[in-house]
């Protein structure tokens, strides 16, 4: 994975509400509501250790410490210009977070020597044999795939503690790739489907693994992100449950309230 950099242009984003407030390259990547999401769905409780691989400007790894107190909160990112944004947005946010510049591939002794009790991840959605690439290098970082998908979920699975649970959320059609790549190193493996509105096919989703679980694979009944069978007007038209979690950081269950198992 090559680092690169991105123009110091920013816009100041708001999340969660206006809780979390974000400095994000004008030009290059920006998040939108798939870390948000990522962050919603992480089970962490007070106190735990939480890695994010890839952390951008730090949107997910940010919400989530918004969300959950006492969160002691790592993030590692390849380029200096994003872990840059990154730092500054914790230090805004009023939250301890440490990021750390380095490629996944070849991560500092520091984090080596760590486990942690939870790590979630937004690899890049793109296998670059099949799509074409942006000109835009920090956009192109963020989307395309660089590293493949199975060594993201490798160095996860290292960096967890046994019981620890690793979160990502991806393109559906790759969910067979991250499966395989699970084999061997993550159990008890659970996935949440995201569609777009009823009756649409999955676009996203989300898998959660422990290191160490035994427990049978769960497949669980999809969420719909939009209400309506089309967007008919100006404005968002996401669904109550997800509205709950963009706009006032609720979390994200993989099973619905009343039918956790």
């Amino acid at each position: 994975m090559t680092m690169t950099s991105v123009s110091t242009e920013t816009t100041d984003n708001a999340f969660l509400g206006g809780r979390v407030q974000l400095l994000q390259p004008r030009r290059g990547y920006r998040a939108g509501v798939d870390p948000v999401l990522l962050a919603a769905a992480v089970a962490a409780r007070p106190g735990e250790a939480v890695l994010e691989l890839g952390c951008g400007v730090g949107t997910a790894l940010l919400c989530l410490g918004a969300r959950v107190p006492g969160l002691t909160l790592c993030g590692v990112e390849v380029q200096p210009d994003y872990a840059e944004l990154a730092r500054r947005n914790a230090a805004r946010n009023r939250l301890s977070a440490e990021v750390v510049c380095a490629d996944l591939a070849d991560l500092p002794p520091g984090v080596k020597a760590r486990t942690f009790d939870q790590v979630l991840a937004n690899p890049p959605y793109f296998q670059r044999t099949t799509s074409h690439a942006s000109p835009d290098a920090g956009r192109e970082t963020g989307r395309g795939e660089g590293l493949a998908l199975g060594h993201w979920i490798a160095v996860a699975a290292r960096r967890l503690r046994t019981g620890g649970f690793a979160t990502f959320i991806q393109r559906a059609e790759r969910l067979p790739e991250m499966l395989a790549g699970c084999e061997g190193r993550l159990g008890g493996l659970e996935v949440l489907p995201l569609i777009p509105r009823a009756g649409r096919a999955a676009r996203l989703v989300l898998l959660r693994g422990r290191k160490g679980g035994g427990a049978a694979f769960r497949l669980h009944a999809p969420v719909v992100l939009h209400h309506g069978e089309a967007h008919l007007a100006d404005g968002d038209d996401y669904a109550p449950r997800i509205a709950d979690v963009l706009r006032n950081g609720a979390a994200l269950p993989f099973a619905a309230a009343g039918k956790q198992g």
